[in-house]
């Protein structure tokens, strides 16, 4: 598939693709008009790198990753070295420690809402702000 389709698929922009390759997170065969292709397995790949962005990882983390992982097409991952399995881990310690620090929060937030709700008309109260006091 071209770049385009590849774009809309996977919901990232063209730009976002070709700073994939260039960072070596994604790869294409050229076209002899030099136009990028990408295999179906593109689409599931790219979509792994936007979880591996939104957890927090950095390009250069996520390349050492990637190697790792299998594509839907089911290449094969290579072996993980001992220091990038200690650098994963310590990423998900990371992320458990801002889930926390945010659950900590709401918490908080819940209390404050709680305290300065007492007499006050509380159908004011969006429902999100309901299902979130809900939560707490």
């Amino acid at each position: 598939m071209r770049i385009g389709e590849l774009a809309r698929r996977s919901g990232v922009s063209e730009r976002s693709l070709r700073y994939y390759e260039m960072q070596e997170l994604l790869r294409s065969e050229r076209t002899p008009g030099g136009q990028r292709h990408y295999g179906e397995w593109a689409v599931d790949r790219v979509i792994r790198i936007q979880a591996l962005y939104a957890a927090g990882l950095n390009s250069k983390k996520i390349a050492q990753l990637l190697p790792c992982m299998r594509d839907a097409d089911g290449a094969p991952s290579e072996i993980a070295t001992p220091r990038l399995v200690d650098e994963l881990a310590a990423e998900r310690d990371r992320i458990n420690r801002m889930i926390t620090d945010l659950i900590r929060s709401r918490d908080v937030l819940d209390e404050v809402i709680a305290t300065a709700s007492v007499g006050v008309d509380t159908s004011a109260v969006s429902g999100a702000d309901a299902v979130g006091a809900a939560h707490g």
